[in-house]
């Protein structure tokens, strides 16, 4: 039997493979909600959390910080989200999802929630467990 193909048993690839295979579908939720996938990181970041610093949220949604910082500028003038002085440093810029922000993205995450049971059901629950635990310890590395 011939060995494995690279692409086939590396981690990156499977990993990439595994999230296109989880977004594909889903991204036409969030299109059909009027966002985009980077809007919709942004809401389902800030929904049920403290405010964070445009760098944190850039950090939390994988996207350069100037690109995050155009893009609430948008989405403050859509009123999804809000602009606030840090109190602590007033040179630093929080970020807060608005009533009307979270309004518009709790359907999604809930949608989200049943997407990610559909394609995790082929797993034991101990697997799902190991699988969240596993990537989470790669995320923090």
């Amino acid at each position: 039997m011939p060995a494995p193909r690279f692409v086939e048993d590396y981690l990156g690839y499977l990993l990439g493979q595994a999230n296109h295979a989880l977004y594909k579908e889903f991204d036409a939720h969030v299109r059909a909600a009027g966002l985009s996938s980077i809007e919709w990181r942004v809401l389902a970041t800030l929904h049920d959390g403290e405010p964070l610093t445009v760098s944190q949220l850039a950090h939390e949604v994988l996207a350069k910080q100037p690109t995050v910082t155009k893009l609430v500028q948008r989405m403050g003038e859509q009123g999804w989200v809000s602009l606030q002085a840090d109190p602590s440093d007033q040179r630093r810029t929080l970020v807060v999802a608005t009533p009307a922000g979270k309004r518009l993205v709790r359907p999604l995450v809930e949608k989200a929630r049943t997407h990610e049971t559909a394609m995790l059901r082929t797993l034991a629950a101990s697997e799902k467990v190991a699988l969240k635990k596993l990537l989470g310890k790669l995320a923090r590395r």
